[in-house]
């Protein structure tokens, strides 16, 4: 039987169809309407565009509105600023760099965590020289964007080996691009983010490359990037907020349940973008705790680095001051 959002929907816990999240449905019954405008990633999904899929929002007046891609984090939170967006997706450093710049904004819930399964790696040919994080000191890396995710983890991969965190050289490379980029030796080194692991999962498919290390390995366990609202949407909207928050997780959470069906609708999602939908096959998951939770660590760590590398001043942020806390109608 094919896969169907009403056949999806009937899968589901039936605690769920009573309970969602812990509301009672009357009380989502009168929870103002919203909608929320974001920029989709090529390659992939967020919780919330599974959510949304899955018909979760629909008894919580929540709507979605694709409105356009996004080259990497930095672009969805210049759009998240200039209100063109409502919710924006960047990893986290570049979140709080973003916050401490002036923009009042708020991480509402991990989009995606980097562990031993769900990881960003940097993939060179198979003849390359190259072997160690050493060995990429005045090599060319492809990343889809600069200054967000891969771009950090670069800079913390050769401070661990005692080298200037810049000196790599990453050049943006869009991510349908990134396999040709590195067959055809423009590039040295094709970073592809734990987002973009359908794209990750073809290059290997195709032989002739080798990982040379991740992101998990640099940074350890932790969340790789937050959807992020605007504190004054959530002042707005605030049983909005909520209910959107709970709902994106409740749907990672279903996603680590049943990761095949989870490929699947992530496959219909990708046609119907028109992008190649055979790709769903490689996704890794959101690679989140159960309940899309964030942890402190997750924010305090990328303060410390910024911190230690004079790009933060000391004390001005912690994870209390960036966190949504879910369950609560108003934020930090």
């Amino acid at each position: 039987m094919p896969i169907t959002r009403r056949s999806l929907l009937a899968g589901a816990p039936f605690a769920a169809g009573i309970i969602a999240a812990g509301l009672p449905r009357f009380a989502a019954a009168q929870a103002a309407p919203v909608t929320l405008r974001y920029l989709a990633s090529r390659g992939s999904i967020s919780p919330h565009e599974l959510a949304d899929e899955l018909g979760y929002f629909n008894d919580f007046g929540v709507k979605l509105e694709n409105v356009g891609y996004s080259g990497g984090g930095p672009e969805s939170l210049f759009a998240l600023a200039s209100g063109s967006v409502d919710l924006g997706s960047a990893a986290t450093a570049a979140v709080i760099n973003s916050i401490s710049g002036g923009n009042d904004f708020v991480a509402a819930y991990p989009s995606n965590g980097i562990n031993s399964q769900v990881r960003s790696v940097f993939y060179v040919l198979e003849d390359s020289p190259i072997k160690s994080i050493a060995d990429i000191a005045g090599k060319t890396i492809a990343v889809n964007t600069l200054g967000a995710h891969l771009d950090y983890t670069v800079r913390e991969a050769l401070h661990g080996v005692g080298l200037q965190p810049d000196a790599a050289n990453l050049v943006v490379v869009p991510g349908p691009q990134l396999e040709q980029t590195l067959r055809s030796r423009q590039v040295d080194i094709a970073a592809l983010g734990y987002w973009q692991a359908t794209f990750a999962g073809a290059l290997v498919d195709n032989g002739g490359v080798r990982g040379v290390f991740n992101d998990t390995d640099v940074l350890g366990e932790l969340a790789g990037g937050f959807i992020v609202l605007r504190r004054d949407f959530i002042t707005a909207h605030p049983d909005g907020a909520r209910n959107f928050v709970e709902q994106s997780a409740r749907a990672a959470d279903w996603s680590r349940q049943n990761p095949d069906e989870a490929r699947k609708v992530l496959a219909d999602i990708l046609d119907k973008r028109g992008e190649n939908g055979a790709l769903a096959r490689y996704w890794t998951g959101f690679g989140l705790r159960e309940g899309a939770k964030a942890d402190d660590r997750d924010i305090d760590f990328w303060v410390s680095v910024l911190e230690r590398d004079g790009r933060l001043p000391k004390g001005k942020l912690k994870a209390a001051d960036i966190l949504y806390r879910r369950g609560e109608t108003k934020t930090n």
